[in-house]
């Protein structure tokens, strides 16, 4: 049993480690199974209290156990009231207008947090005894005894509300099916209400007690959430204690790994890695229907505008090209910029032709481009051709959509996005410092193609590629497999029922987008001659999807307002202040958007406004005649 003893140190630390996944994962799917919103920011709330803690004990000197008392039992309860009021509009929204809302404001206090703290990560001092004792031939500290015994205590003490109290009777109820809420006598206001607290208290604790090992990080933290996916999806997403299971198997296992993969350097990142593997293979593995799949909000029927005639679209379209052909001349200085936002147009293009055209969500986009950036510089270095490397870029990049088609096909909208968070996240942590990606430098430099090696012939370039991309989406959209993306969007069981295969307008639509992601990745690369892992980090996959969603649904005019918002803006005000406030920003935005869209009274309230402005104006024409009549 030697080989017990050598894995009994890396046991009891994945037990600790493993007791913070669980309790952030019983908040999440607590909050999840009661209210319907999956909240995305749930590590947001982990961070902000980690932040407030630091506050208190470190710049103002209070007790650890006061201001661990305030953290948790003031500051949980009244974020998870605020969370309660904002999740009230967004039950009644799609599933994807809830990831865009939560992704917003995951998006929005990362920021908030980055521009108050700095983006350099601060030390947390542990405030838990750390001193030891001898388990036999283990060494065990005091701070991994109180993790775990908090853990327990808190997922018992969760057990015996449950059983114990009306409302957690009723919460139960709603848990293992929640038709029963209406037989309860019980205000399904108090219940979310209830949830959301206890949700944002556990996510507080979490963030409290996982900071002494991350440090004060506020993209780490906000993390926390994808890990406790991992332990989430063992769950299923609603058995809370398979959850708690859940997190204990994801943290012994992450430790033990430790390990064994010191004689391997490659596998280095694998034991950070291990709870969005987990997440990810649940979600490959796990018949759809052990998730927990909470029914879509009914949605209103959708306004369908005229479309402008084509001769006024044939005339926006010449002199928005014109537009962008005369850039060079009057944008010197800003021309490298413009170059990157017209790249973003096709990034942005590529997105939509998933969220907007198919109604599937993706939160991994950025990691196609990255793909693609990284091989276009591998083959431009082994001296292939331009449009070899070009190409090249853009068809490596399809066998990753491939692979992330895998769970689009069997999964629903909120398990695609968890799926491929988990996957951009995999794929940083393990790929992105290899020599098959960015190097363990983090930085690879790129050549432009000979015929295009000053910025405006490369602008030029970039927009002949640019539009040959659009053209592809255009093409898409208007063929038949555009129309079969926007029925699988409405409703994909009416359309398997017609005898329609989605599956293959699935693999076709995100391999297509993965394509095209590529493309603009290598052309990311020549623009700035110069590609960082940073540039492509998993946060910016994230910021994608609230931009897009704010920039309309046009497919033309969309992808420009989305690519200028977010790479253009910034150039134009100086110093680093709107850039740190861009995110916050557009998360807040995206909240404020979604939210409104839920509003029983907001599509109604607009058509009685213009229902008036009509009548208004049908008074004064008459009003206006019978007066020229009497004159």
């Amino acid at each position: 049993m030697s080989w017990l003893t050598d894995l009994l140190p890396f046991i009891i630390g994945g037990l600790a480690g493993g007791s913070i996944y669980a309790m952030a994962a019983l908040g999440l799917v607590l909050t999840y199974k009661t209210t319907g919103i999956f909240n995305f920011a749930h590590g947001s709330v982990a961070a902000v209290a980690a932040y407030v803690f630091y506050d208190l004990r470190e710049k103002h000197g209070m007790p650890w156990p006061i201001a661990l008392l305030l953290v948790v039992g003031v500051l949980g309860p009244i974020m998870g009231l605020l969370l309660e009021r904002l999740a009230r509009p967004l039950s009644r929204v799609s599933t994807a207008g809830k990831i865009v809302a939560t992704v917003g404001l995951l998006v929005g206090i990362q920021g908030a947090l980055s521009m108050h703290y700095g983006s350099v990560a601060l030390e947390f001092p542990a405030f838990l005894p750390t001193n030891t004792y001898n388990l036999g031939s283990v060494i065990i500290s005091a701070d991994q005894i109180i993790t775990m015994m908090i853990a327990l205590v808190a997922a018992g003490g969760l057990a015996a509300f449950f059983r114990s109290t009306r409302t957690g009777r009723a919460m139960r109820a709603v848990v293992d099916n929640g038709d029963l809420l209406g037989l309860t006598g019980i205000s399904p206001t108090r219940v979310r209400v209830t949830s959301w607290v206890i949700g944002s208290c556990f996510a507080s604790l979490s963030g409290l007690l996982i900071a002494p090992s991350l440090g004060l990080d506020s993209f780490l933290l906000t993390l926390l959430v994808v890990q406790a996916f991992g332990a989430a999806a063992i769950g299923g997403f609603g058995s809370l204690p398979l959850c708690y299971v859940g997190g204990l198997v994801v943290g012994i296992g992450a430790s033990v790994s430790k390990k064994y993969v010191g004689d391997f350097p490659a596998l280095a990142g694998f034991p950070n890695s291990l709870p969005f593997l987990v997440l990810f293979a649940v979600l490959l593995v796990l018949p759809s229907r052990r998730l927990t799949q909470v029914p879509d909000a009914p949605q209103r029927p959708k306004r369908v505008s005229a479309p402008l005639p084509r001769s006024v679209v044939g005339a926006l379209v010449t002199a928005g090209l014109a537009v962008v052909l005369l850039l060079p001349l009057f944008a010197r200085t800003k021309l490298p910029t413009m170059t990157n936002a017209v790249i973003f147009v096709l990034v942005f293009a590529s997105l939509a032709l998933l969220v907007q055209t198919s109604g599937q969500v993706s939160l991994c986009h950025i990691t196609f481009a990255a793909v693609g950036a990284t091989t276009y510089s591998h083959l431009s270095d082994s001296g292939a051709p331009w449009i070899v490397s070009l190409l090249g870029a853009g068809l490596v990049a399809v066998p990753v959509g491939a692979i992330v088609a895998i769970p689009a096909i069997r999964l629903s909208r909120l398990y695609l996005a968890l799926a491929t968070l988990g996957f951009g996240i995999l794929v940083e942590r393990l790929f992105y410092s290899r020599d098959l990606m960015f190097g363990s430098l983090g930085t690879r430099q790129v050549s432009r193609p000979g015929f295009a090696e000053g910025n405006d012939a490369y602008f030029y370039l970039s927009v002949a590629v640019v539009l040959v991309g659009l053209a592809i989406v255009f093409t898409v959209n208007r063929a038949r497999l555009g129309r079969l993306l926007r029925a699988m969007s409405d409703s994909p069981t009416a359309l398997a029922t017609l005898g329609v295969d989605v599956n293959t307008a699935r693999l076709l639509v995100l391999c297509v987008s993965a394509f095209l992601a590529g493309i603009s990745g290598a052309l990311l690369a020549g623009a700035n001659t110069s590609i960082s892992s940073i540039g492509f980090n998993s946060l910016i996959s994230l910021q994608l999807l609230p931009i897009l969603y704010l920039a309309g649904t046009s497919q033309l005019l969309a992808p420009v307002i989305a690519a200028f918002s977010y790479a253009v803006l910034p150039a134009f005000f100086s110093g680093d202040t709107f850039i740190q406030l861009q995110p916050i920003l557009f998360g807040a935005a995206a909240v404020t958007v979604a939210a409104l869209s839920g509003r029983k009274d907001s599509g109604d309230a607009v058509a009685r406004l213009a229902e008036r402005a009509r009548a208004r104006t049908g008074r004064s024409v008459l009003a206006h005649r019978l007066a020229r009549s009497a004159a």
